[in-house]
């Protein structure tokens, strides 16, 4: 049974950079098609898609975020990253990383494998 999860600092102040990893087991990253995934819920919002690297380690991110989003993989350690540069109060949340079939993307958190869930602030 795969299972993920976050890990990373819960308070980052405003202007840095935000990185979180998430660590897989049960799974390969490398393998079997799916799309390994970060996703967030700011307080009293609803989900954000934030992006996905697939098996190939092809990315794609948000059109909203795109500009300050990076997501890497790590295969040695079975590991994914989210970057997300220059960060704002509007980017506190709690945010996730998940396995999603392609056929499942964007469509909610009862679709695929999620982690639990790592609490972000952006604050100075």
């Amino acid at each position: 049974q795969v299972q993920l999860q976050e890990s990373g600092p819960g308070l980052v102040k405003p202007s840095q950079t935000l990185s979180l990893t998430c660590t897989v087991s049960g799974d390969s990253i490398t393998t079997g098609y799916y799309y390994w995934s970060w996703i967030r819920q700011p307080p009293g919002k609803g989900m954000e898609w934030i992006g996905y690297i697939d098996y190939f380690g092809s990315t794609t991110y948000s059109p909203s975020l795109k500009s300050r989003t990076s997501i890497s993989r790590d295969t040695s350690k079975n590991q994914f990253t989210l970057q997300l540069s220059s960060v704002t109060p509007e980017d506190t949340a709690v945010y996730f990383c998940a396995r999603i079939d392609p056929h499942d993307y964007g469509l909610g958190p009862d679709r695929g494998d999620w982690g639990q869930g790592t609490q972000v602030t952006v604050s100075s």
